[in-house]
């Protein structure tokens, strides 16, 4: 890219518009945006003419298992995030609460589309005022009433516009059950004006290599037709693009391809990085295997949970997790347990009344209170390991202290499973890392989580989009501390960390620590971004756990750095003042992010 056509991304005209950039990709194109909202009904509007209540009731339950079949039939058909999605607003739909609420209306006389609006309405009203997850949960219960509402009036529900022509996506913000249906063949980017880097959206768009921005608050002014440029890798939306954009998305469309991934992590001196898949069902691992995944670094059990008003069978749940681990005989795989709670509510785990749920009773902390389901989910993924070739370890979320990881330790043995783990997701967890490690045998951190409680920002908030980014230092520094704890649970002692010469003794003196730690990994989506991933493994991670699609990227960035260059990268960006400056700094320094326009 020449220097002059760089320089137009911000020449302070009102052209730019600016966000936070989620995925990859440069691109022009126009754009078409979400068609208008399904209109609202007439407050208290009354049955209509000719119906009773009794006809009005079951008009309504019809409508809602409609939409509730619908939302199931697209989830059956998708994979991975998109399918967990799909499930979860499926369950919404039916939801027995919603439903109760919007059929005493219409017993009072209210017509069936005024009594679902209405009960939507209070139920969102509600989530909004809990914030944090349950303010997100507002999103999917007004996208379920327009849902419904559209079957009543027998008219298209609400969802991504058609089009003959590839065009770039503009919404203030999308639900998840259109976020998980977006097709890349006809939607060239996607841009949104609300949400936050690990939003719904932000994640599908990743996993489906899709240009995507978020928290561009000015796009809100983008009209259908308009001719934009979108540069998913600086965040930035450029209205009426001349000759400058043109080179630079003529350059990505001519970028060098990536080489197919062979199936093994290195970097350039051969050290070795396994590159793991994170999957949610046996399908999603199929594929992950196909695409060479090493392993499985994070099974999300919830696929076998969600849509469900009743914890499932041992039989179902055996079933499930083989399916995964039939994928990868003789492979590792990492079994998250279940993660309810928080905006994975399941009505026979969770309480749907706490104040702040996100801080709430979620991950390892239902079995507290609700004894027996973890014990049970134990059994049936240590019958699974039995039956099938894969190398199961087993890890719980939400792990805040060395007394719970020595618990969790404890069940695993009492089922039969030898590889316990816990997820380092909060401060006290990375802080402490060294005694939880002395208890297990491994640590994943999952990025997204540890982000937003270090930061204390919700990361589905747009307007906390610069807090709530894996690059910020203060992240960085626990994940350092973590694989840390990892050296020290050993019994190596601290090590040398990142910054350490090229050559030096103290370098040599890191390989051999790290050889012999207990390993720390990350799944969360900051192992998918290249460029982090360099900074992770100089961190001192071990492996890293990405959706399928990030394996090829990540690895062709990895093989262009030896571990002392990891090092000396992840010390730049220790240092940083800011995510922005930790982030410039290491791209800076990877000129073949630029050449594969990553």
């Amino acid at each position: 890219m020449s220097a002059a056509a760089e320089g137009t991304l911000h020449d302070g005209d009102g052209r730019v518009l600016a966000g936070v950039g989620v995925s990859a990709g440069r691109v022009i194109g126009r754009v078409k945006r979400m068609p208008d909202p399904v209109q609202p009904p007439a407050d208290g509007a009354p049955l209509p003419e000719g119906a009773d209540v009794d006809s009005e009731t079951a008009r309504l339950k019809a409508a809602t298992q409609a939409v509730a079949a619908g939302l199931k039939a697209r989830a059956a058909a998708a994979t991975g995030d998109a399918a967990a999605v799909l499930k979860a607003t499926a369950l919404m739909a039916g939801d027995r609460t919603l439903l109760k609420s919007a059929t005493t209306l219409v017993a009072s006389g209210t017509s069936a589309e005024s009594a679902i609006w209405e009960a939507a309405d209070a139920v969102a009203t509600q989530l909004t005022a809990l914030g944090g997850y349950m303010a997100e949960r507002a999103t999917d219960v007004l996208d379920v009433r327009a849902r419904i509402v559209a079957e009543l009036r027998g008219v298209p529900a609400p969802g991504i516009p058609d089009s003959d022509e590839p065009f770039v996506l503009c919404a203030v913000d999308l639900a998840p059950a259109d976020t998980a249906t977006l097709d890349p063949a006809k939607v060239l980017a996607l841009v949104t004006s609300d949400g936050g880097p690990q939003s719904h959206t932000a994640i599908i768009a990743r996993s489906l290599g899709l240009p995507a921005i978020v928290a561009a608050t000015g796009t809100t002014a983008l009209a259908d037709g308009d001719l934009v440029f979108v540069d998913g890798i600086t965040g930035t939306v450029t209205r009426d693009p001349g000759p400058a954009e043109e080179e630079i998305a003529a350059s990505y469309a001519n970028r060098a391809a990536l080489p197919d991934f062979d199936g093994a992590g290195t970097l350039a001196d051969g050290h070795a990085v396994p590159l793991l898949a994170n999957v949610g069902s046996g399908s999603d691992a199929v594929a992950s295997a196909e695409a060479g995944a090493e392993g499985v670094g994070l099974l999300r059990t919830e696929f076998c949970f969600l849509g469900r008003d009743k914890e499932p069978t041992h039989e179902e749940q055996v079933e499930a997790y083989r399916a995964v681990f039939d994928a990868f005989p003789g492979r590792k795989v990492v079994v998250r347990t279940l993660d309810a709670g928080a905006d994975k509510p399941l009505p026979f785990l969770t309480d749907d009344s706490e104040p702040n749920p996100a801080l709430g009773v979620r991950g390892y902390r239902t079995d507290g209170a609700t004894p027996g389901v973890l014990a049970r989910q134990l059994a049936a993924i240590a019958e699974a390991a039995e039956l099938s070739e894969a190398d199961v370890w087993t890890m719980a979320p939400m792990i805040s202290t060395p007394a719970e990881a020595e618990r969790f330790a404890q069940l695993c043995a009492e089922a039969g499973l030898r590889r316990p783990g816990v997820m380092v997701e909060v401060p006290s967890a990375a802080v402490l890392a060294g005694q939880l490690l002395q208890r297990v045998d491994f640590a994943s951190i999952g990025t997204n989580d540890l982000t937003q409680y270090t930061m204390a920002a919700d990361r589905q908030l747009g307007a906390l989009a610069e807090l709530n980014d894996p690059w910020q230092p203060a992240v960085l520094h626990l994940i350092q501390a973590t694989a840390d704890g990892g050296r020290a649970a050993a019994g190596t002692g601290a090590a040398a960390g990142p910054g350490a010469p090229a050559g030096t003794e103290a370098a040599a003196v890191a390989v051999a620590a790290d050889s012999a730690a207990k390993p720390v990994g990350v799944c969360g989506e900051a192992a998918a971004d290249p460029a982090l991933a360099v900074v992770l493994v100089g961190l001192g991670v071990a492996t890293l756990s990405m959706n399928r699609r990030a394996l090829p990227a990540v690895a062709a960035i990895l093989r262009t750095v030896d571990l002392a260059e990891a090092q000396r990268l992840a010390g730049l960006a220790l240092g940083a003042a800011s995510a922005t400056e930790a982030k410039q700094l290491v791209r800076a320094e990877l000129p073949d992010l630029e050449r594969f326009g990553l």
